[in-house]
């Protein structure tokens, strides 16, 4: 990209693509779209999985429209209703599981916030600015900057050369608490569930059924997350997070590690868009 362009195109003029709309990758969008870039596109499968559905902005997928602090992001489909949605100071969201929309649109920066843990098509060429999130990426060969997303010291350092470290499989530490917290599908089935994001559970408690398998609190806390009843889900996969500080408030707002994330993100964008 030529120096003139790099230094007179407006921030908010910038075609920002994030592959992904989940929790970490709405994290990057709310801090992107504060610090006015507001052209950004999210791309998403036809039925996302999310667990913190009420901090992800895929689930604009399902109700059309999503609000995460004060930010709206909203369902397009074609071009007239991706212009409308940025006019009206949304953010997009696309289903386009290939990621077709990058070449359509040819964006500034496409972000990888699928956190997929290997790369599912993210080329350095897709433009000028390419940035992947977590372990499955080599900065230089599929992505110019990869980001930390391991918590611990390095949580968001920004890596030019090389990769991010690779998953420990252990959620992160909550409460004393990590891989007790996390709920996941016992068997392959279809997920039911009565209950609400926010409530309060306890340890034992029948928080839904995956068919004929219960699936149950291992810990006090609060339900932080929990994926949408009626989904088809495979045996072993996250279907609900147990929050233990017990803040029902938590629940709808963006975690530290998006925060960080998104900073990170924030900071690799900054680093090319205000030099000069």
């Amino acid at each position: 990209m030529a120096a003139s362009e790099v230094q007179t195109k407006a921030l908010r003029e910038r075609v920002i693509i994030i592959r992904g709309a989940g929790e970490m990758a709405t994290g990057v969008a709310c801090r992107l779209f504060r610090a006015n870039f507001r052209r950004i596109l999210m791309l998403e499968t036809a039925s996302p999985l999310a667990v913190r559905r009420r901090v992800s902005f895929c689930e604009a997928v399902h109700e059309q429209r999503m609000t995460v602090e004060g930010i709206e992001a909203v369902r397009v489909s074609g071009e007239a209703e991706l212009h409308a949605a940025w006019e009206a100071g949304r953010i997009a969201v696309m289903v386009d599981p290939r990621g077709e929309s990058i070449r359509l649109y040819r964006p500034d920066v496409l972000i990888d916030a699928t956190l997929a843990k290997r790369n599912l098509g993210t080329a350095i060429a897709d433009a000028p600015l390419v940035i992947a999130l977590g372990p499955g990426f080599l900065a230089g060969r599929d992505c110019h900057v990869v980001v930390e997303t391991n918590r611990g010291h390095d949580l968001g350092r920004l890596i030019t050369e090389g990769e991010a470290e690779a998953d420990t499989g252990i959620p992160g530490d909550i409460g004393g608490h990590t891989r007790e917290r996390v709920l996941r599908a016992p068997a392959d089935g279809l997920f039911t569930s009565a209950r609400q994001i926010g409530e309060p559970v306890r340890q034992g408690e029948l928080i839904g059924r995956v068919g004929e398998a219960e699936v149950t609190a291992r810990i006090d806390g609060v339900l932080r997350g929990l994926i949408r009843p009626d989904s088809m889900v495979g045996k072993g996969l996250k279907i609900g997070d147990i929050d233990p500080r017990g803040e029902a408030g938590f629940c709808d707002t963006i975690s530290e590690k998006a925060r960080a994330l998104g900073g990170a993100v924030l900071e690799a964008v900054l680093a090319v868009y205000n030099r000069g």
